[in-house]
Parts: C-alpha cells; sequence; structure tokens
C-alpha cells in the first residue's frame, strides 16, 4: 500500500487531530474535504496498557482517516522540552500501531504552542464555565490543532509538520515491544510561528 502524502502532497479525506496530555488524550476529526476540524472525544490516557492508543487506530480504521496530526508542543522560543518528547513518542507508538495493522496512513507532528491556552479561552467566550472545561477541552484543543494543520496544507499546497514513520516490523511476533528504531523524520520546513503551545 502507498503513502498518499510520500511525494509531499497532503492527502485529501478524514483527518484525525490529536493533543497529547498526561492524563487525557484529546482527539478532533475533519470532514471529507479536509475543511473543517471538530472536536470529537477525550481518551483517558493509559501509559502502561497504552489502549488510548488502540482506541485512536480503531478509529483511523473505523473512520478511513487519511492523516494523523499530533500535536508537538514547543516554548514560545521554539524549543522542545518534556511536552514535547511526550508528544513525539506518543506519535511514535501510533505509528507503530496503524503499520502493525498494515495502515499506510501518515502521522505527522505539528507545532501546537498555545493550543490548549487558545481552546481555554474559546470555552470561555462561549459561555462554558471553568469547572466544565476540563471535560472537552482536549478535544477542543486537538480540533485547533488539526485547523491549524488543515489551514497550513491549503495554504501551502502541500503537506506540513515532521513524518513519524515505523519502520518495517523486526521484532518477532510473539514480543509485544514497540521496535526502538521508531523515528521522526522531517516532512516540510515549518517556517510559520502562530504563537502556540499547550
Amino acid at each position: 500500500m502507498t503513502n498518499p502524502s510520500a511525494a509531499g502532497a497532503s492527502p485529501q479525506g478524514i483527518k484525525l487531530g490529536v493533543d497529547v496530555g498526561t492524563v487525557r488524550v484529546g482527539v478532533a476529526i475533519c470532514d471529507r474535504d479536509s475543511i473543517l476540524a471538530t472536536p470529537y472525544k477525550t481518551l483517558d490516557r493509559n501509559a502502561k496498557k497504552n489502549s488510548d492508543v488502540r482506541v485512536i487506530a480503531n478509529l483511523v480504521e473505523e473512520l478511513g482517516a487519511v492523516q494523523v496530526i499530533v500535536g508537538l508542543p514547543r516554548t514560545m522560543k521554539g524549543e522542545e522540552h518534556a511536552s514535547a518528547k511526550m508528544a513525539t513518542e506518543y506519535a511514535e507508538l501510533l505509528a507503530a500501531e496503524l503499520s502493525a495493522r498494515a495502515l499506510a496512513v501518515p502521522v505527522n507532528l505539528v507545532d501546537e504552542r498555545l493550543s490548549s491556552v487558545t481552546a481555554h479561552r474559546n470555552l470561555h467566550e462561549a459561555g462554558m464555565s471553568s469547572r466544565n472545561h476540563r471535560k472537552v477541552v482536549d478535544q477542543v484543543a486537538a480540533a485547533g490543532i488539526l485547523q491549524h494543520a488543515l489551514d497550513m496544507q491549503k495554504a501551502r499546497g502541500a503537506d506540513v509538520g515532521r513524518r513519524v514513520t515505523a519502520p518495517s516490523p523486526s521484532v518477532d511476533p510473539g514480543v509485544s515491544k514497540v521496535d526502538e528504531s521508531v523515528h521522526v523524520t522531517p516532512v516540510t520546513d515549518q517556517s510559520s510561528n502562530d504563537g502556540r503551545q499547550q
């Protein structure tokens, strides 16, 4: 199965946006025309069993998604610290899970500076009380990450972010450990700075 965006073009179709947190993972979805991102669901993060990673892979299969965009939280100076490392490792787990299912669906890391701050502000402006934000803020942040990626893809006419790839399986089928050689490769240079941070 060929990779739909291997040549740098952005795949058209349903895409998922993912906002990774230590406790919760927000998921967003866009329409088949890759125009509008909307909040979809919030998952509990399970770092031991990674059941949430499998749920997202299930969604990719069920919805026929063509791409997954994972938010990469950077500092205002563009530096990557612990939260960025966590998001990268999560994207690697997801890429490995999709690869294990023989799904040629690209997983891209896209700068998400201030996505959670923006999500809280949008919920406040929509009239939701602060105590209710926790239930939906992660999926709203995921929608912001996905919308940002969709807008950049449309403006550039090309894919954006850094592609996370999973190598061909080189681990014995009886071993459940993820291949340590999963790595991140660049897709395009992201020169835009839209002031996002988680």
